[in-house]
């Protein structure tokens, strides 16, 4: 969590107007991208063709394997649920629970035949979390819940064509987070960029990697009404992933969220949950659907307050790509 304390201190000093503003600029997005997926569906369903349990990137658990590979060729809608319990000094220990969904496109654009660009935008969309409003004198806070929309991650990473068969394939660009929140507790007014790379390893029975980005601020976003300078941000997720395959396309592994905020004070720095994974691939109809599903528990947590315990429930649709042809 960025920023606890000043989070609190600043917890009324963003003026309504610009909350109503990105309110409306969330709303927009949000149904932007409800339209793009049904469309991707829609066309999808439409051409898609019964082939037994295979599809037009092979059988189903060769599908299943190319979707846990973040360098791979596939298109699809990631959508997660989040099930979080928080807790820390500020809440005396006490758990707080929060919900929340994240909406990922997964769109690998081909520049050329030997070259292609992976983006996948992170649009987090919070249903409820707790925040802290303020402190008591014993060191605690009082909680309230907050919902609404978070900062939109965006990284571009080129990414050469792996010869077939080959074990590695690596992608390395441009990352950045937009300050989409509604909402000054989900996010930080700033505009912030910097480097993102995804190396994967793949065998006959197994797909691992990393896949990490970094982010610093560049440029504050708005103001707020006490007319304070916005904290500078450097803050980082690394994304470590292993995946086994089993028979009947099921898969096992890990793919915990690992975080760190460079500017958080001494025990907030770092959140490193773990936990394992447990995945499906299947049809529902003649659209391929990946159904994943994961538990989390933080090795290492923020003192303050962070989260310890997670469920994670993912349904990943695949669609079919928009891109006919590469670039050049």
């Amino acid at each position: 969590m960025f920023f606890i304390k000043k989070c609190i201190e600043k917890n009324r000093a963003l003026s309504k107007p610009t909350l109503c503003h990105w309110q409306r600029f969330a709303l927009s997005l949000v149904l932007l991208l409800a339209l793009f997926s049904t469309a991707a569906l829609a066309e999808e369903t439409k051409t898609a063709k019964p082939t037994g349990d295979g599809t037009e990137h092979g059988s189903l658990g060769e599908l299943g394997a190319k979707l846990s590979d973040p360098t791979s060729d596939v298109w699809a809608l990631f959508t997660e649920f989040d099930f979080q319990w928080s807790r820390g000094d500020l809440s005396d220990d006490d758990y707080k629970f929060g919900t929340a969904m994240i909406f990922q496109p997964i769109m690998p654009f081909k520049f050329t035949e030997n070259l292609k660009l992976l983006t996948r935008p992170v649009v987090p969309v919070i249903f409820s979390t707790p925040v802290p409003t303020g402190l008591n004198p014993d060191g605690t806070a009082d909680f309230s819940n907050k919902g609404g929309l978070g900062d939109i991650s965006l990284p571009l990473l080129l990414s050469p064509v792996p010869k077939p068969g080959a074990a590695f394939s690596f992608g390395i660009g441009p990352t950045f987070q937009l300050p989409t929140h509604t909402s000054s507790e989900l996010g930080t007014n700033t505009w912030e960029a910097g480097p993102a790379a995804v190396v994967t390893y793949k065998t006959e029975k197994t797909t691992m990697g990393l896949f990490g980005q970094y982010w610093w601020s560049y440029a504050e976003y708005g103001s707020n009404s006490a007319g304070e300078d916005t904290p500078s941000t450097s803050h980082g997720v690394i994304l470590p992933f292993f995946f086994y395959n089993l028979p009947d396309a099921w898969q096992i592994g890990f793919l915990p969220n690992i975080t760190y905020n460079d500017k958080a004070t001494s025990g907030n720095k770092w959140n490193v949950p773990f936990g394992p994974v447990v995945t499906k691939m299947t049809k529902i109809g003649n659209l391929p659907v990946k159904l994943q599903l994961g538990v989390e528990y933080a090795l290492v947590r923020q003192d303050d307050f962070g989260p310890e315990w997670r469920i994670k429930l993912n349904i990943i649709p695949v669609i079919m790509s928009l891109q006919k042809k590469p670039f050049f």
